[in-house]
């Protein structure tokens, strides 16, 4: 058995339709109810970009069979045509109608899917999936996502979502519906307003092409997947033509100037703490990954409304979900 337990996400509460400005237009904020759903899943019938939660971050979603839909979404986040895209579908059933699947990837969708795994598999040749998805590539990025808002909303659509991140491309991840319309305002058609994010980093990503290689940490922890296949993942590399989606060096930014692994903060920084520190913002005051996992985009987002120029992060353990955390930071860090 894999030492892993599948964490319990909160149902979203039912919130009311209503009507967002932002940039002088109106953003159609929808509820997550059945209406709310039916709703979306007619705005992504028709070529339209509508935002949904999962229980990693909030996902900017179009018809991945759809080449202008898709095209939106690049053009919606500033995001680069070569970096391809993650594709949510409803179960496993519907996974294996578009891509081929091995014995590694039953193994690992058996023990973590609905949840924050995508694996990189060989797409079907008559998956009728937009070249754009994949960025040309003859693999698709897939994923089950373990939260009632985004499986209602795949259920209504019927049939698979495109859905990066919700954010401007390289800037910090969404993981409430006030991110995403702060991020992308009257750029896109609707969000699905779920409440926040349980997860709050982005899904692991394993290619099963080939020996199992991890090409993004994220909400599963690699001890985990590890323990389940029996074997080490092989590390992936960062490229500059990336394989999957996350693997660019510098992303998930805020706009002040990150310096990691810091005891504290020098003059003019301000100090993103990690356990009993002395600290303006903590992601968690008692240690906890998980807690600081859920935190980080968060905290990220509220550095940036602070106007922080120059960011001091303490150090976070390199195990778990410290290895997501870790890989955000690094990535956030990076020159841009």
């Amino acid at each position: 058995m894999h030492p892993f337990t599948r964490p319990t996400y909160p149902s979203a509460a039912p919130l009311q339709p209503k009507r967002h400005v932002m940039n002088d237009e109106q953003l159609l904020m929808l509820s997550p109810d059945v209406a709310g759903l039916e709703k979306a899943a007619a705005i992504l019938a028709r070529g339209g970009l509508v935002s949904f939660p999962t229980e990693t971050v909030y996902g900017l979603g179009a018809d991945a069979r759809d080449d202008k839909a898709v095209a939106s979404i690049y053009a919606a986040k500033g995001r680069p045509s070569f970096n391809p895209l993650i594709v949510h579908l409803s179960d496993v059933a519907a996974v294996a109608d578009y891509c081929e699947m091995n014995d590694t990837a039953r193994q690992l969708a058996d023990a973590f899917w609905p949840g924050a795994l995508t694996l990189v598999l060989p797409l079907r040749a008559v998956a009728g999936i937009s070249k754009l998805v994949t960025a040309g590539l003859d693999t698709l990025a897939v994923r089950v996502p373990d939260h009632r808002v985004a499986g209602g909303l795949l259920q209504a659509f019927g049939g698979p979502i495109a859905a990066p991140s919700a954010n401007p491309s390289g800037r910090i991840s969404p993981t409430s519906a006030a991110h995403v319309a702060a991020g992308l305002g009257a750029g896109i058609d609707a969000i699905v307003d779920g409440g926040d994010c349980s997860v709050g980093v982005e899904s692991t990503i394993v290619s099963c092409i080939g020996a199992p290689a991890l090409l993004r940490a994220g909400g599963i922890p690699v001890e985990a997947l590890e323990a389940c296949l029996g074997q080490p993942l092989v590390q992936g590399q960062d490229t500059d033509l990336p394989t999957a989606p996350g693997q660019l060096a510098s992303h998930y930014a805020p706009q002040g100037k990150v310096r990691l692994n810091a005891a504290y903060a020098e003059e003019g920084e301000v100090l993103l703490g990690f356990g009993p520190v002395d600290a303006a913002l903590n992601l968690s005051v008692a240690g906890d990954l998980i807690e600081a996992a859920a935190r980080l985009f968060a905290c990220l987002h509220e550095l940036d409304a602070m106007g922080a120029a120059r960011i001091a992060v303490s150090p976070i353990p390199d195990r778990g979900l410290g290895r997501a955390i870790n890989d955000r930071l690094r990535r956030a860090a990076a020159p841009r």
